[in-house]
């Protein structure tokens, strides 16, 4: 569990900084900043449910 919110984490980082790069360039399409912006809204949902979904089942909590 521990490895997926790690990966999903790196993933909302990777969106992140693609939508950066994608406004810095002069030339930049911005459909491809829209899209990184919107991907990395769909995988903070994404882990902010799987969190939810951790705690409920008591796969994370407090000890």
């Amino acid at each position: 569990m521990k490895i997926l919110i790690v990966l999903a984490l790196l993933a909302i980082l990777l969106a992140l900084f693609s939508a950066l790069f994608g406004l810095l360039r002069p030339d930049a399409d911005r459909t491809r900043t829209v899209r990184a912006l919107t991907l990395r809204i769909a995988l903070s949902i994404g882990l902010f449910l799987l969190l939810i979904a951790s705690r409920l089942s008591g796969g994370w909590g407090s000890h």
